[in-house]
């Protein structure tokens, strides 16, 4: 009996040693999908979540998919339109991503904006655009300077009114909204008309060269390359002109990272030009920044504040009750 025991344990030691110390995995698209994914989080900590499903949408909003403003697949915009738009202002949203990754229909990018403003009054357009390795964040930035133009030039056929935008972007997306605001007249140069100001969430590259001159996350090495002369070309307190339009940039006052302090250093050289940039450190993390505003908060409510000074007609929208 226990020599048939003894066999019989034998016989499955390769199967528990199988469980409990499992091999490498071979190659194959499981393990090269994996390897990718925990390269993407090494590389990108902070990267946009883009795999939280579709948003839910409040009843009776209507949604325009893939709205062309350019000859590339990814130069498409979604617009997201009340019940009876009239003289309608406008939120266009620039997704985040690391300038590589992400979707104007992610769930943390439009959900919550989308059930907060839209059922008062507003119109909110989500956009996509060219990223890397294909585009640069130059090219990046005239990309959301051509879909504004085009918002504009179409927005009274939405009910909405071209001279009541404003401009918001997440993560990179903060980083190209805050490049464009902080000297329009390269937006101007591509069509777009002026635009009441902008809310910046959470961007880490608001000095460049700051970044690229310490240590950093391998990311802003593809993005931004090695010639210092290109990081002050992208580098929204580089640019920073007296043209600049008012900004509103929120910063995670959790991040490792720290960059609030050069969100600070920018809000002081705005002030110096005479140029209005507010700044409103939270405890957030930056994916929370991104997918909790229009949630019922402190956070959000300081958001509408600034939104309402920037023009009588967005004030009374933000009042009205959905």
């Amino acid at each position: 009996m226990v020599s048939k025991i003894t066999s019989s344990l034998r016989a499955l030691l390769p199967a528990l040693v199988l469980v409990t110390h499992p091999p490498v995995m071979q190659a194959g698209p499981l393990r090269n999908l994996l390897l990718k994914r925990k390269a993407a989080v090494q590389e990108d900590p902070f990267s946009e979540e883009v795999t939280a499903g579709p948003p839910k949408l409040p009843p009776n909003v209507k949604v325009m998919r893939d709205v062309s403003y350019g000859s590339d697949p990814r130069e498409r915009m979604d617009v997201y339109l009340p019940p009876q738009p009239s003289s309608a202002p406008v939120i266009l949203m620039v997704h985040g991503g690391a300038w590589r990754i992400g979707n104007k229909g992610a769930k943390g990018v439009v959900e919550n904006k989308v059930a907060r403003w839209v059922p008062r009054g507003f119109i909110f357009i989500s956009i996509n655009y060219r990223m890397l390795p294909i585009a640069d964040p130059l090219k990046q930035a005239e990309d959301v300077a051509k879909a504004l133009a085009a918002a504009q030039g179409k927005a009274a056929s939405w009910g909405g009114d071209p001279s009541k935008f404003i401009l918001m972007g997440h993560s990179a997306g903060a980083h190209l909204v805050s490049l464009l605001t902080a000297s329009p007249n390269k937006a101007y140069g591509l069509g777009a008309k002026p635009w009441l100001g902008t809310v910046s969430l959470d961007s880490a590259a608001i000095d460049v060269a700051s970044i690229m001159n310490r240590k950093h996350l391998r990311l802003y090495d593809s993005a931004f390359g090695s010639d210092p002369a290109y990081w002050s070309s992208v580098s929204p307190i580089e640019v920073l002109s007296k043209d600049a339009l008012p900004m509103f940039l929120i910063c995670s006052s959790t991040r490792p990272d720290k960059p609030c302090a050069q969100t600070h250093n920018f809000a002081a050289k705005a002030a110096s030009m005479g140029v209005r940039a507010e700044v409103q450190e939270e405890a957030l993390s930056h994916k929370q920044i991104n997918e909790t505003l229009g949630q019922p908060s402190d956070y959000t409510a300081a958001v509408e504040r600034f939104m309402s000074s920037l023009d009588p007609v967005v004030l009374n929208t933000l009042q009205s009750k959905p």
